[in-house]
């Protein structure tokens, strides 16, 4: 496949251009990269506790990198490659097609995640990998508190219409 910019398969589909880049694609952190890391740090030296790398909603094939149940509030940190940071994102030129696809589905799928989350009342807060990990979990405590409060009184409004 040397020169080609895109590389398809047999059924026309678009694949990574090598076994290679495959294989170091595979390798990909999925959880727990350093940005990440130092977020949680923060967040759990001041207090908070969370869950790392779960699905917010059944059925929902995505995972936010930390999330609060209780204040249905998820927490996305998006590396500058992967979902085209304004400031960072590049699109690699050998196979071209297949990488533009690629990013611009990733892109999709995170507006797909925010609206599914939203609609079922979460919160959602994105992060680029290149904010300062001490800024972002400033920004993540103040959503916490307030979402906490807003689904305390409104779980407290809901008991009183039972009763």
């Amino acid at each position: 496949m040397s020169g080609d910019t895109t590389a398809a398969g047999s059924d026309g589909t678009l694949r990574p251009s090598s076994p290679a880049v495959q294989a170091r694609l595979s390798r990909q952190r999925v959880r727990d990269t350093a940005p990440e890391l130092a977020l949680r740090q923060l967040l759990h030296a001041g207090g908070l506790r969370y869950r790392v790398d779960v699905a917010p909603l059944p059925g929902l094939r995505r995972r936010a990198d930390v999330v609060f149940t209780r204040a249905r509030l998820a927490v996305f940190v998006d590396g500058c490659f992967w979902h085209r940071c304004p400031l960072h994102g590049t699109c690699p030129k050998n196979n071209a097609d297949w990488w533009r696809t690629k990013l611009d589905r990733n892109v999709q799928r995170d507006r797909e995640t925010d609206q599914a989350l939203a609609e079922a009342d979460w919160q959602v807060l994105r992060f680029w990998e290149h904010e300062p990990a001490s800024l972002v979990a400033v920004q993540v405590r103040e959503a916490w508190c307030t979402r906490r409060a807003e689904v305390g009184a409104r779980q407290q409004s809901q008991a009183g219409k039972i009763l």
